[in-house]
């Protein structure tokens, strides 16, 4: 079975690399998910299916669905149904839904078999681990609540900002545009 672990993690990089370098948010949100579903895989290929669900309950379903909010909150406006329009292309999608078969196709293969490596089972009390999240690292979690809090009401306050400042060479070219017409 470690094939299939490097499989999934040479899957993984390959997204993660696609969202860094993607220029539009929806592109590089989709790698990110089959960046997100490729660690799961990572974790169940190595036998551990509860933190395999995790990773796809907690990142590839809630924080994508936060993201996915902000982006369509930002894209208010005319151009956003051309844009949309533009981003449904097949080169948009081919790459994610090959990455994503092979993941599916690791799947099968994992289901198939039934075996998998094992994780050693250590317990670890949850007292322990809040004590460890609330007490030594309060500030870190404090500070991670208020970053994100921030992000979102700059986004819903970037997506709501209604005036238009065109740069003095936009103007112009608006402006012989509107007069071509």
């Amino acid at each position: 079975m470690n094939y299939l672990f490097y499989i999934s993690s040479v899957v993984a990089i390959v997204a993660t690399i696609m969202v860094i370098t993607r220029y539009h948010p929806v592109h590089a949100l989709l790698y990110l998910v089959v960046s997100f579903l490729a660690v799961s895989m990572i974790f169940l290929s190595l036998g551990a299916p509860f933190v395999a669900i995790l990773e796809i309950i907690l990142y590839a379903g809630a924080i994508i669905v936060l993201f996915i909010f902000v982006v369509m909150m930002l894209n208010i406006g005319s151009e956003a149904a051309a844009q949309e329009k533009q981003w449904i292309k097949t080169q948009t999608w081919a790459g994610p839904t090959i990455l994503t078969a092979i993941l599916l196709a690791e799947l099968l293969v994992l289901m198939i078999r039934g075996d998998s490596t094992t994780i050693t089972d250590q317990s670890v009390p949850i007292k322990q681990i809040s004590f460890s999240l609330y007490k030594e690292y309060i500030i870190a979690v404090e500070l991670v609540g208020f970053l994100l809090m921030a992000g979102i009401v700059g986004a819903a306050h970037i997506g709501r900002h209604k005036k238009r400042y065109l740069h003095r060479f936009l103007r112009e070219k608006e402006e012989r545009e509107s007069v071509k017409l």
